[in-house]
């Protein structure tokens, strides 16, 4: 897969902020709340015009949104073609357009609003409901179009129960837009089609925060110096974990709900993968049966703060408070105002990857990816690729970094040095990307895989849970492997 060079963090907000599973909060509606900002009209503009858009020889647009010629980059990228619907139907917990929170339009739809005069019509759901009140839309033929499916448990399972529709006869990942990621999705064909629009990988899916003063003050080497020495892994981070550890004094290791799946990840083999079209079990292979005794090994070690002091719930303000050393979780948790994160880890928080297991191949992180569906019955898909087209545009643009470091550094108060961290993730993401469906099986597979892979951390020996599920998975397998789609 050729890189993506320009990844706009504005984006990333908008897609795998909101995709990675049982992350952000939650109000209590269900819905995912989000503070901060995204692409007012005069960052859209000059984004415009870094592109090189025009909609006709002379430049103009119509102030109407009627299409009037071609959008290109200059470099024979080009957004082409008319929309005799305009109105696309949006089926998520999270609304794409600006809204009274403050929100302003991202790129992609300003885009979709100025080349096509197309519109997105959002169908508010939960994110504990999405599933269920998807299937009560599609039987009631309410026509939605497409449906967030970043989150890694919308695929293969909903090809497989018939809610998504394959998008094969409406985007051409040969065309120059869409080859950079033709090799990542041609990697997820399910039932010779494809389901998921991915537009993107995304390495801002767990990363390890962490509070300088608090490793200074401890005597331990800044994470960041370790990775820029290449020394960055699993043995460092469990020297610094042991080390640190001091419950009598309220020094804490790791904590948090993503760092058993975030340390996983770093093997490079996810539980579940799909490979030539086929979902594949790895429970068996030596890579996790290795992760998976480390991680009983760091529990031995009283690394993990919340199975020590049995209240299951997050400490992160522990981070800002100097108690607890690391604290893995996506970036979303600083794509917001700088007062609101600085609040919670500190105006000293500061992140890197996820360890580097020394013993794999290459340097794997968890990935994720900005991706959707299209849904079965849906009424505009030439729409809704007309407007992945636009997302795809502002993804390519080379100029486009300097608008996005902009946003996270002028509204999120992020540093040149956090900005360049996270180029450096993204760039592990598309160098080694692979994805993990232990949620994209069923709901019973997810059942017994998400509580099962977090026992070693908990004080189970692998071979114990291995011995008591690995069956159960194969066969959870073999039925979607036999039966691959609806009908």
């Amino acid at each position: 897969m050729k890189k993506v060079k320009a990844m706009l963090a504005v984006l990333l907000m908008l897609t795998s902020a909101f995709s990675v599973t049982a992350c952000g909060d939650t109000n209590s509606s269900g819905e995912e709340s989000f503070e901060g900002t995204t692409l007012d009209e005069e960052r859209a503009n000059a984004l415009l015009e870094a592109a090189g858009v025009t909609t006709n020889a002379d430049g103009e647009l119509d102030v109407n949104g009627a299409v009037m010629g071609a959008a290109t980059d200059g470099s024979g990228i080009q957004l082409t073609g008319e929309l005799s619907n305009k109105t696309i139907k949006w089926f998520s917990f999270w609304d794409i357009n600006p809204d009274a929170s403050g929100k302003s339009t991202p790129a992609d739809l300003y885009l979709f609003q100025q080349i096509y005069g197309g519109n997105i019509e959002y169908i508010q759901c939960t994110w504990a409901n999405r599933y269920e009140k998807l299937a009560s839309s599609i039987t009631a033929g309410e026509g939605a179009d497409f449906f967030p499916a970043g989150d890694l448990d919308a695929f293969p399972k909903g090809a497989v129960s018939g809610m998504f529709a394959p998008y094969d006869d409406y985007i051409d990942l040969d065309s120059p837009l869409w080859e950079d990621v033709k090799d990542v999705n041609d990697s997820l064909v399910w039932n010779g089609s494809h389901y998921l629009a991915v537009s993107d990988v995304t390495g801002d899916r767990c990363a390890v925060l962490y509070n300088r003063k608090t490793v200074q003050e401890a005597g331990l080497e800044d994470p960041a110096q370790l990775y820029a020495d290449g020394e960055w892994n699993w043995n460092t981070f469990e020297d610094m974990i042991t080390s640190f550890v001091d419950f009598d004094n309220n020094h804490y290791g790791v904590d948090g709900w993503w760092y058993e799946f975030g340390l996983m990840n770093t093997i490079g083999v996810p539980p579940i993968g799909v490979e030539d079209g086929k979902l594949v079990s790895h429970l068996a292979d030596p890579a996790m049966e290795r992760v998976q005794n480390w991680m009983y090994d760091l529990y031995n070690e009283h690394a993990f703060l919340m199975i020590e002091t049995g209240e299951w719930k997050e400490h992160p303000e522990y981070i800002g408070e100097g108690k607890t050393l690391f604290y893995p979780v996506g970036l979303y948790e600083l794509y917001a105002k700088p007062e609101i994160w600085q609040k919670t880890y500190g105006e000293d928080v500061f992140f890197v990857p996820m360890p580097r297991d020394p013993e794999a191949d290459e340097y794997y992180i968890p990935v994720g990816m900005d991706a959707v569906a299209f849904i079965s019955g849906g009424q505009n898909p030439e729409g809704v690729a007309k407007y992945l087209d636009c997302k795809r545009f502002v993804l390519l643009n080379e100029d486009a970094r300097s608008v996005a470091d902009e946003a996270l550094t002028k509204d999120y108060g992020w540093t040149q040095e956090m900005v360049d961290m996270k180029d450096e993730m993204q760039r592990l993401a598309e160098e080694n990307p692979f994805f993990d469906f232990t949620t994209g099986v069923s709901k019973d597979c997810t059942d017994i895989l998400d509580g099962s892979l977090r026992l070693a951390g908990k004080g189970t020996p692998w071979n114990e849970t291995f011995d008591s599920i690995n069956s159960t998975v194969e066969s959870y397998v073999k039925a979607v492997n036999d039966n691959p789609v609806a009908g």
